[in-house]
């Protein structure tokens, strides 16, 4: 099935299109836009020439993908991307900025859904099923694992990592890692417990579960997992914990209890 386009969209010549796809008023696709099968563009949308994208993604109006980076020093005539993957939902006002080096990429992952306002700065790279609250913003060369949730109004400092299955509490600024599984919040910010309800939704429970609540108490006493059984999540946390890290890692809250 050929795309529907609103009359009054604007479809470069070279943008390229899959089956099925809908722009509506006023919507721009710049020249070299790759947008997948099935994907909808909304009123004055804009995806810029630089940005790749799967099938499935839906962008709201005044959503704008593929910016030029908010970094004073960056040259616009380097051919850099925002490469995208399927199925992800842009709330109005998103953006998301291509990467500063030549040939690079900023990248989101598949079924992520990004909610009003929210930014994805240059060089970042968002997991899959990924959730980001209103007014979420991320700086430049950000790490963001798969099923991370971010609650409204969360401020990510560059080159900041933030661990798969994590949650982070609405308006806490984010100036160091958060490890994989748990929950961050406060004012500065400090790892709580583990993020159990996310840890639910996904069936990590049973002895998975405990392991990961054995390696909370033993990382923030700062001993060694090796003693822990090995689990598929308990080696992504090590691997995640031995990577060279920019910023450090965010302590914990001096309480008694885990959950």
């Amino acid at each position: 099935m050929s795309a529907l386009i609103h009359p009054s969209a604007y479809i470069a010549p070279g943008a390229k299109l899959g089956d099925n796809v809908r722009i509506g008023p006023f919507a721009v696709i710049e020249d070299g836009a790759e947008l997948g099968a099935d994907c909808q563009v909304g009123a004055h949308a804009v995806v810029h020439g630089q940005v790749k994208m799967g099938d499935g993604n839906i962008l709201h109006p005044h959503a704008v993908l593929g910016g030029l980076p908010q970094d004073l020093g960056f040259d616009p005539q380097t051919e850099s991307w925002l490469e995208i993957g399927d199925n992800n939902v842009f709330r109005e006002g998103f953006t998301a900025h291509r990467a500063t080096k030549a040939g690079g990429a900023t990248k989101v992952g598949s079924g992520c859904y990004f909610m009003n306002n929210s930014h994805v700065a240059h060089d970042c790279t968002v997991g899959d099923k990924t959730i980001f609250a209103n007014n979420v913003a991320i700086g430049g060369h950000v790490e963001v694992g798969n099923n991370v949730f971010m609650g409204g109004a969360v401020v990510v400092h560059q080159f900041c990592r933030v661990g798969s299955y994590a949650i982070v509490q609405g308006t806490t600024g984010i100036n160091m890692d958060v490890i994989p599984f748990m929950l961050i919040g406060g004012r500065p910010a400090r790892h709580y417990r583990l993020n159990i309800v996310g840890l639910r939704r996904a069936g990590i429970v049973g002895e998975n579960y405990k392991v990961l609540s054995s390696a909370f108490r033993l990382l923030k006493n700062k001993k060694s997992l090796d003693q822990l059984q090995s689990t598929e999540e308990l080696q992504y946390l090590k691997e995640w914990l031995a990577k060279d890290s920019k910023r450090g890692l965010h302590g914990f809250v001096d309480i008694s209890r885990e959950d």
